[in-house]
């Protein structure tokens, strides 16, 4: 279930908030101030942040700011009741998804935040991705150790790797049998071509 946070001086507003979102089937959580809110966006994972620009002890530019370091996926709908144009474009220049009027459209406000969870679940399939092609590719999988067994295993791959001889590497789980295919192959003279599971 997709996680909101609100953050918002103004306990009516949080709390309609919180009511309509949780009608659409939301986990929300709720701060009535920067620090608070990201006391919580350090303790738990959050895909969508309403935050309002106007707050006592901290502001919501400035919350949206520190939030980009501890929280770099969330994404941050900004609100505000005294809104415009410049206040929106240094809003998204740092970083927010959106700028929304206080108070806010009801349907404004469900689309908008259904399309920061299209987004958020975008870059969380992308960071996945790229992952499995860094592990595909043999991009970071390279061999870190200095044993004089790891050293033979090494001498070996590089004996072997620019014959055309076949190989057959065997070992018990975890012990790094795809991580020496991997080396061969980049070693290989076939290392431009595709690796086969």
């Amino acid at each position: 279930m997709p996680r909101i946070l609100t953050i918002d001086d103004e306990k009516a507003i949080r709390f309609a908030l919180k009511d309509i979102l949780e009608l659409e089937g939301y986990q929300v959580d709720q701060a009535e101030d920067g620090p608070t809110g990201l006391d919580l966006l350090i303790q738990q994972k959050y895909d969508v942040v309403l935050c309002d620009i106007k707050m006592p002890r901290m502001d919501g530019m400035e919350v949206l700011e520190r939030a980009q370091k501890i929280a770099p996926d969330a994404a941050f709908i900004m609100l505000s009741a005294h809104g415009n144009i410049e206040l929106a474009v240094e809003a998204t220049k740092k970083g927010a998804f959106d700028f929304l009027p206080k108070p806010p459209d009801l349907n404004r406000l469900l689309v908008t935040v259904r399309n920061a969870l299209d987004r958020s679940k975008l870059v969380t399939e992308t960071k996945t991705l790229k992952k499995k092609l860094a592990v595909s590719t043999g991009k970071g999988s390279e061999m870190i150790g200095t044993s004089a067994e790891l050293g033979a295993v090494r001498k070996a791959i590089e004996k072997v790797a620019p014959t055309d001889a076949r190989v057959l590497i065997t070992g018990p789980n975890g012990a790094g049998k795809e991580m020496v295919a991997r080396q061969l192959h980049q070693l290989s003279p076939r290392a431009a071509g595709p690796l086969v599971e």
